[in-house]
Parts: C-alpha cells; structure tokens; sequence
C-alpha cells in the first residue's frame, strides 16, 4: 500500500484516565485507504482508543489530529467519520431505512438526495428488502449490514469499528471479512478496527497495533506480526514459543495460531 504524505491521523502523546485505568504516551498515524487492526485483551483499552480518535472522549493530555487539525477543534457534525459499535447502536424506534439515512437527514439534504443515497448503499450491502423493518426483527449480520451502511453514506474518509466480528457466527464473518476488504477499495476510506482475535486481524490488516494495559507496544506490518522482537507480555498474548536458532532468539507461532 503506497501511503500519502500526511497523515489522516496522527495521534500524538495521548494520555487518558477513566477511573482506575489509563491510555499511556500513545502515538502512531493512519494513513488514507489503509486498514489498522489494534489487537489487545479485553479491556485492554481498544473501545477508549476508538472513542478518543473520533473525538466523543478528550484526553488528559496529547491531542488527536484529523487532516491536520485537533478533532476537538472540529465540530462534531462536520467530522464526517464513520463509526461502528460493537452492539451496531441503531436507534430502534427508528427502522432500518430511516436509521441509514440518519446522517444525511442531519445534514439537511432533501428527501429525494437521502432516498437515493439509502437505495445506492442498501443495495450496495444486500439489505433492500428490510429497509422497513425495525433493528429489532433484524439478524445479527442484518444489523451489521444496516450499521455499516449508516456509518459509510456520507462517504466518510475514515471508518472505525469496534470489535465488529466478535458476534458473528463463522459464516457470516467470512462474509464479512470479505466486504472489510471491498470497503477499502470501493469507498477509498481508511479503515481501523480493533479485536481480541489476532490471526482475524492478520488476514486483514495492512498493519497490526498491539495494545496491553493501557500502552500501544508496537505497530507493524500484518507479515511481521510474529517476526517482531516483541516484549514478553505480547509474545505471551500471541501466544508464541522461543526457540534459538543459529545463538540467536527467534519467535515462531504455535501450530495452533496458523490454521
């Protein structure tokens, strides 16, 4: 992936306190049209990240920059970045149309722009036919589909995902993890999920943060995931042996974490 000059994102020094638990010193950068995957436990801090880049959260301390200025310096409604929770979050007295054109509605387009904007997308994402159902008659990949949807209508240039695969069964992630990658290359976004799953972010990420306790330990690229000189602690999250080889340290993957 050839990457622009600047940044999408930068985000620098970050320093964030909620209760007990902290995000310590993190800075790294995301670049337009690539997909970053932030690995960590539960409750490792991934959803605190997710929530201080797109601006619901101020740090302590350190800032976040979005095409080169402070998020909080932008105004919410002119952010225009998309994000998906990890309950999906439709608002359910809403149905499945009125909730995907939501942000279009916000931004006072007419009637017949979000109506086209609703058809192009549902059509896009395969959900036509519940447009007028409620997300509480909604399958769990029917709920993605529309959450998504809404997320990515305006076009947003970078697209969050909070552990979006976590509740999908094995068939319908492999569907997903397939639009995960049409996403990237039909709308041109920048995509950064986070996940406990690391051979799921492996298979789809250009590049893989690790995230433990609070502190981003590294990103890399995906091929170098189990190659790097990594700190006990993530070798231990990986799950990696130690082997030597030729008197120096080498890291290899159980069997287990290559299927």
């Amino acid at each position: 992936m050839e990457k622009s000059k600047e940044p999408l994102v930068d985000v620098r020094g970050l320093n964030l306190s909620r209760g007990d638990f902290c995000l310590k010193d993190i800075h790294f950068t995301i670049h337009a049209g690539e997909i970053l995957a932030i690995i960590g436990k539960t409750g490792a801090g991934k959803t605190m990240l997710l929530e201080t880049i797109v601006g619901f959260t101020t740090p302590s301390s350190g800032e976040v920059r979005y095409g080169g200025i402070e998020i909080q310096q932008i105004p919410l409604y002119a952010r225009n970045i998309g994000y998906l929770y990890q309950d999906y979050s439709l608002f359910p007295h809403l149905t499945a149309e009125a909730n995907i054109g939501y942000g279009l509605k916000m931004r006072g387009l007419s009637k017949k722009e979000i109506r086209k904007g609703i058809e192009e997308i549902a059509n896009r994402f395969g959900i036509t036919h519940v447009l007028g159902q409620y997300p509480g008659t909604l399958s769990g990949g029917e709920g993605q589909r529309v959450a998504l949807a809404r997320a990515l209508i305006t076009r947003p240039p970078l697209l969050l995902l909070d552990e979006p695969f976590s509740a999908l069964d094995p068939v319908t992630k492999q569907g997903f993890y397939r639009m995960l990658r049409e996403i990237k290359q039909d709308f041109g976004c920048a995509v950064v999920f986070v996940t406990h799953d690391f051979i799921e972010a492996a298979a789809l990420a250009d590049r893989i943060g690790v995230l433990l306790g609070g502190r981003l330990c590294g990103i890399v690229p995906s091929h170098r995931l189990y190659t790097e000189d990594w700190s006990p602690e993530v070798q231990a999250f990986l799950g990696m042996g130690m082997e030597e080889k030729n008197d120096k340290k080498t890291i290899v993957p159980k069997a287990k974490d290559c299927v």
